[in-house]
């Protein structure tokens, strides 16, 4: 009976040592934000689970307003009907800035134009503009590569470049990011724009000027951590109100300094200047 007994003892401790896993908290949305989120998961993954989903901004948001995630990623500000529906669902968003984007034009490498103003990059987008030999260029057909419209990218892009105005139905819609940038670098005459943290050498990164006055700036970390580069953008977490628990520890990480050093490690600004900058 003693026997069976300390027995029953270790079983129970080895049950007990298998179920003391690491709380789970889960984030869904802006496919930008996402490579932030991916990062902070593997920091705290030995206390906190934070199991990370793309979609997309609008994925995100409404997945934080029907209670579907605890953390909602987004490149864009929530929409005034997208609060009133949250508050009817009773949830109460609290936006939490974690980082700062500079949206970025890209265009395939071997394209010889180096520089491009909002005009220019708006009548492209209407499908004004069809050849790259209208804007200087070579004699290249414009392919236009835009994010699918349920991207908080893609609102940010069409309210301060297209003046709300659609993209020509002539584009290719892509669900990500990274989809943008790969298109972009396997195809000649595409032009797209993507978050700064996707920047890569297989890509042309085009400086962008209001005006052809310019000044024309690149997008970089110091671009945007001062709002000198024009489509420089916060990104936000997005919590049903105050965080409690886990979930507040995941967003006291994402602004402490060590969690935006991470965003600089993920190719963003962070939303202060940091020690040692």
């Amino acid at each position: 009976m003693k026997k069976l007994r300390t027995w029953s003892m270790v079983v129970l401790a080895v049950v007990g040592l298998a179920g003391s896993v690491a709380a789970e908290v889960t984030y869904k949305g802006s496919t930008t934000v996402l490579p932030i989120a991916q990062l902070i998961s593997e920091e705290l993954a030995s206390s906190i689970v934070l199991s990370v989903q793309g979609g997309g901004s609008g994925t995100g948001i409404a997945a934080i307003i029907d209670g579907t995630t605890d953390i909602a990623g987004s490149s864009r500000f929530m929409k005034l009907e997208e609060f009133q529906k949250a508050v009817a669902n009773g949830v109460i968003p609290y936006v939490w800035e974690v980082a700062i984007d500079a949206l970025s034009i890209v265009v395939h490498p071997s394209n010889s134009i180096g520089a491009i103003t909002y005009e220019d990059l708006r009548r492209i987008y209407l499908g004004e503009v069809t050849n790259w030999s209208e804007l200087g260029g070579p004699n290249w057909e414009i392919v236009v590569v835009s994010r699918d419209t349920s991207s908080g990218t893609y609102g940010t892009f069409k309210e301060f470049v297209l003046d709300n105005q659609e993209v020509t139905p002539g584009a290719l819609f892509q669900s990500s990011n990274g989809a943008v940038a790969t298109t972009v670098a396997s195809t000649p005459g595409a032009i797209g724009y993507v978050g700064l943290g996707y920047l890569q050498p297989s890509l042309r990164t085009l400086a962008l000027a209001k005006t052809e006055a310019g000044p024309f700036v690149m997008p970089s970390v110091e671009t945007a951590i001062t709002f000198e580069y024009a489509l420089a953008r916060p990104l936000f977490f997005i919590t049903n109100g105050y965080p409690t628990g886990e979930i507040a520890e995941v967003i006291k990480y994402a602004l402490s300094d060590e969690g935006q050093w991470l965003v600089v490690d993920a190719g963003f600004a962070p939303i202060r200047p940091l020690p040692g900058m």
